[in-house]
């Protein structure tokens, strides 16, 4: 279940995502917060200006935040998305051993405002679901918030 704190995360990595766009690159940005509610680290996506095509929102996010943190603290750890992570980005939150993914705007809806070209259509959850221990996935939540920074808003 979502709940406020979870939206006003949310909102922290969709104003990230608005600086990402400010900066030249794809519109996402991602939070990562403690179990007890303490914001651990941010990350935007960087992948055009640093010309790293894998310096997406989550995943320079697990590289920054993951090495200063144990095992038990990436696991009570929540990432929060402004978009439904790709299957790259899904692949480092398991890799980390991040407990939780939250998103904001889904894949779908994505998929749909860029055009629907392009891209591995494969979702999050799908990608999560087949490892062990699992990751919870919520999302998608305040789409619409979202999806105003992708369509340039």
């Amino acid at each position: 279940m979502i709940s406020d704190a979870d939206h006003a995360h949310l909102r922290a990595a969709i104003a990230l995502s608005r600086s990402a766009r400010g900066r030249g690159n794809a519109p996402y940005g991602a939070v990562l917060v403690s179990a007890q509610g303490a914001v651990l680290a941010t990350a935007e996506n960087g992948a055009v200006t640093s010309g790293d095509p894998t310096a997406h929102a989550e995943t320079r996010l697990v590289r920054e935040a993951a090495p200063g943190l144990d095992a038990a603290a990436r696991r009570g750890a929540t990432l929060y998305a402004s978009g439904e992570p790709c299957p790259m980005c899904a692949g480092a939150i398991y890799a980390a051993g991040i407990g939780r993914l939250v998103f904001a705007l889904g894949q779908a809806r994505m998929q749909a405002i860029e055009g629907g070209e392009g891209g591995l259509r494969l979702r999050a959850a799908e990608v999560l679901a087949r490892g062990l221990p699992r990751v919870a996935v919520e999302g998608p939540a305040l789409e619409e918030e979202a999806a105003e920074v992708l369509l340039g808003r």
